[in-house]
């Protein structure tokens, strides 16, 4: 299915953000994520349905300060 990543148009199999993650190349990765403008938590992101057009947005953490 078609879905934005970040502003950028991709096309993934999986249907929950976890798969999604998995499947873009962050399945290690300490991120923040969030689904059509909604934050979900790590311990949600099984659980959240991922469907044609969804808009992911994916921000990791930054150091220094």
């Amino acid at each position: 299915m078609k879905i934005q990543c970040n502003d950028i148009d991709v096309q993934i199999v999986a249907t929950c953000l976890h798969g999604a993650l998995q499947e873009l190349g962050y399945g290690g990765a300490t991120v923040a994520t969030a689904l059509n403008g909604e934050f979900v938590p790590k311990s949600m992101r099984a659980e959240a349905e991922v469907r044609e057009g969804d808009r992911i947005d994916i921000l990791a953490p930054m150091q220094g300060g």
